[in-house]
């Protein structure tokens, strides 16, 4: 099982997003990362345009967003961005996709959140061919594609398909590379996601080892897990009023996001990343939160800014030794 950051594009005062981005991926691939998932949220900098930069000064390190919504691009624009991010970064770049929720679509953007599935499936029907350098024409209920997109050079990324429930894991399944999950525990991701995607893929003709599972929880290797357990349930609140996470937290038996962090010391964090790689998991993505007063205090929208280099250390280094004794 891969282990991999999740993170966001940091944003001191006063430094651009652009050379904030570069010197947190730097940082992640001197320390051993090969690869970071980061948060796309609506009110942050365009995460396409700052990679596009960031990218070519950073060499090595493999970036996916987790995820990009697809109600706000149409498909042939995804593809040129996605293609011509991909030819900058030498081939180090995966796209992850989902319908996000109602709050966000309905809320922030007025677009109608019905009919999600529908909506995922015409919009691979146009995004897929024309990743792979195909021209497109199909109407749909929902989006409509036709024409075709050229970048010459570019490498078609892999697609992740953000999925909980069972009609969007069947699809990710039948045609993605997989699926990307957040506070998905290991009894349902074992019993509920892994097999739905995998039976899926062969039931489409592909092998079950053809899509992968990537599996995100906030972590925090600490001494003082009854204190990372507060601010767990503070900071990521609002994952348990969402309806498909809830629906998620339900599932596995957990009273709120502070059941699904993996919190506590080095031999805890580590048995709970176990139990992810014996549910199936493929790659563990985590997100480092702080406990720290200072740390635990400075929130934003749900997002804990780690600014305790004793607690952001620790935690790397346990995520390391767990992708390091995967590979030997």
């Amino acid at each position: 099982m891969q282990t991999s950051m999740f993170g966001d594009i940091p944003l001191p005062d006063g430094e651009s997003a652009i050379d904030a981005c570069v010197g947190y991926l730097s940082a992640l691939r001197e320390e051993g990362f090969k690869r970071v998932w980061l948060l796309s949220r609506p009110y942050d900098p365009d995460i396409l345009t700052v990679l596009a930069a960031a990218l070519r000064e950073v060499e090595t390190i493999e970036v996916a967003t987790g995820v990009l919504p697809i109600q706000t691009q149409h498909p042939m624009l995804m593809a040129q961005r996605a293609l011509t991010l991909n030819l900058i970064a030498g081939g180090r770049f995966t796209l992850g996709i989902g319908v996000t929720h109602a709050l966000a679509s309905e809320g922030m953007w007025g677009i109608p959140w019905d009919k999600p599935v529908r909506r995922m499936r015409e919009y691979l029907d146009g995004l897929l061919p024309l990743l792979s350098g195909e021209g497109v024409d199909v109407s749909g209920d929902t989006v409509t594609t036709r024409g075709f997109v050229r970048v010459p050079g570019a490498t078609p990324p892999a697609v992740y398909i953000a999925a909980m429930g069972p009609q969007m894991l069947r699809l990710a399944g039948r045609r993605a590379s997989g699926t990307v999950t957040w506070m998905t525990g290991p009894k349902t991701l074992a019993e509920h996601v892994v097999p739905t995607l995998r039976n899926a893929a062969e039931e489409a003709g592909r092998s079950a080892t053809a899509v992968r599972v990537v599996a995100g929880f906030p972590v925090c290797v600490t001494d003082d897990p009854a204190t990372a357990r507060r601010v767990a349930a503070e900071v990521f609140a609002i994952y348990g009023t969402l309806p498909a996470y809830r629906a998620m937290l339900d599932r596995e038996g957990y009273s709120g996001p502070e059941d699904a962090a993996i919190i506590g010391d080095e031999a805890v964090v580590t048995q709970r990343i176990d139990e992810l790689r014996a549910a199936g998991v493929d790659e563990f993505i985590g997100q480092v939160f702080d406990v720290s007063d200072e740390g635990g205090a400075r929130t934003f929208m749900g997002q804990v800014f780690d600014v305790s280099d004793e607690g952001r250390a620790r935690t790397r280094a346990l995520m390391r030794q767990c992708d390091r004794q995967t590979l030997v």
